[in-house]
């Protein structure tokens, strides 16, 4: 749930209607093997500069752009030299180019001051990109990223229905107009309803979220939104396609005096109480539960979670809905032809949130009944957040370091990739994987999936040089 921004974009400022900053260079990360960008020469650090006369904006515009069949690119190679390169190509062929970033023109920010907001939840100190809030409606439509739409221009709005980006993610939190305002702090917050019929009128379509506040926006304020959202969530083109319900995360660096209210078990029943019961009239009313609650609130509220069937085709699992009764359904299927024995003893440990831990607790069990393998499941506390129940992906590398001094950790510890930053062995507190492997007295693998755990369990995964 986690995302994070490149440290490298540039920022952009709005007052509402124009953006001020225009499109840089697009710099080249990666040629693919075999592409006509390899075939023409391309290197990464190259700057693409126009295609066809246009600068894009963002990794949008290029892939609209390049699909044309003739044409005509200006390059600048890292010397400053420009080159003019013309090609003819299928409609359909990709040039094969990566970019350093997503976003030409630097990235869209927050004008939001939501006091729930997690970036605002951090110590300072940290890596620049921590403290990005992004808000970028391309960002959304690229990667699911979720915006709220209240810094959108008029140029935007024409922009998101010529190209038909779509499905956007939007964090409503709220439909009512004044306490969708008062929790964003921000007047143009609403207009949600406005924007939503302008989606539907559009036929473009959004997945929403709504971030419960005990005690601002639950109980009848949550099922007023549920529902209005729902009023767009029906028809052949429905303007919105799914609901995932959250719970606020509370970390001990909020600013103080925000007067908001943990999530406690007795909430969280309360709150499946009320949309388990939308989730059955939707689903005799639209063909679909619609609106769904993220994994946590069970967990919390010490529920078993639901089946997987109940997930439909898991709309918003990015989301944290349904995210770990699918790994659970993987773990089954990675587990289900397990040998009697194996020839070597393993005996590895395995690092989760403690949140999670309880429902990942039988499928160990499964594993260790095999002869020879011994996998001790450690799910462990956030000091450094102040949370006693947190996800995996939340764990940083000194609650590793604090939480396993000391502890039983076998013959190697098995950590979860979700735990660093993409694309960088990096941790949420800027503490390095290097200096877990250099302070731990074990090694260490990084785990991508349920394949990846049954494999180390097992010793069907080579092991590290």
């Amino acid at each position: 749930m986690w995302n994070e921004p490149s440290a490298a974009l540039a920022l952009t400022q709005d007052d509402g209607q124009t953006s001020s900053r225009a499109p840089q260079p697009a710099v080249v990360a990666t040629v693919i093997a075999g592409s006509i960008a390899e075939e023409l020469g391309f290197q990464p650090g190259d700057r693409l500069l126009t295609i066809n006369g246009v600068r894009p904006r963002d990794l949008i515009d290029f892939q609209v752009l390049q699909g044309e069949e003739e044409l005509v690119l200006e390059v600048e190679d890292p010397d400053g030299t420009v080159h003019r390169v013309e090609l003819e190509k299928d409609w359909d062929e990709a040039l094969g180019l990566g970019f350093t970033e997503a976003l030409f023109d630097g990235l869209r920010q927050c004008n939001n001051h939501c006091p729930f907001c997690f970036i605002d939840q951090q110590p300072p100190g940290r890596r620049r990109s921590l403290y990005l809030k992004d808000d970028d409606y391309r960002l959304s439509f690229l990667y699911g990223s979720y915006l709220t739409l209240t810094n959108l221009t008029a140029a935007d709005w024409l922009r998101i229905e010529e190209q038909r980006l779509s499905p956007l993610f939007v964090s409503v939190h709220a439909t009512e107009p004044e306490l969708r305002s008062s929790l964003l702090v921000n007047p143009r917050a609403g207009l949600i309803l406005d924007q939503l019929r302008w989606f539907a009128e559009r036929r473009l379509q959004i997945h929403a979220q709504v971030v419960v506040c005990p005690g601002l926006n639950d109980g009848a304020a949550l099922e007023r939104t549920i529902d209005d959202l729902a009023a767009f969530g029906s028809g052949d083109w429905p303007a919105v396609l799914s609901t995932a319900v959250v719970p606020v995360g509370l970390t001990r660096f909020r600013p103080a005096g925000d007067a908001l209210l943990p999530v406690d078990p007795a909430s969280a029943r309360a709150v499946i109480a009320q949309v388990e019961p939308l989730q059955a009239r939707f689903q005799r009313d639209l063909g679909s539960r619609f609106a769904w609650l993220s994994d946590e609130w069970y967990l919390m509220a010490g529920l078993p979670l639901p089946p997987r069937d109940n997930y439909e085709d898991l709309p918003q699992r990015e989301n944290g809905v349904g995210s770990i009764r699918a790994f659970l359904e993987e773990l089954d299927g990675a587990t289900r032809a397990l040998p009697a024995a194996i020839a070597r003893p393993r005996r590895s440990s395995w690092v989760v949130g403690r949140l999670v831990a309880d429902a990942l607790q039988p499928v160990v069990d499964r594993l260790n009944r095999v002869e020879g393998v011994e996998l001790l499941l450690i799910g462990l506390p956030s000091p450094y957040w102040g949370q006693e129940q947190v996800v995996t992906g939340l764990l940083t590398g000194s609650d590793l370091l604090e939480g396993l001094e000391g502890r039983d950790l076998g013959d190697r510890l098995l950590l979860p990739r979700v735990m660093l930053r993409e694309g960088a062995e990096v941790f949420l507190d800027d503490r390095s994987l290097a200096e877990l492997r250099e302070a731990l007295p074990v090694p260490i693998q990084v785990l991508g999936g349920a394949d990846d755990l049954v494999a180390m369990c097992l010793g069907s995964w080579e092991e590290d040089a």
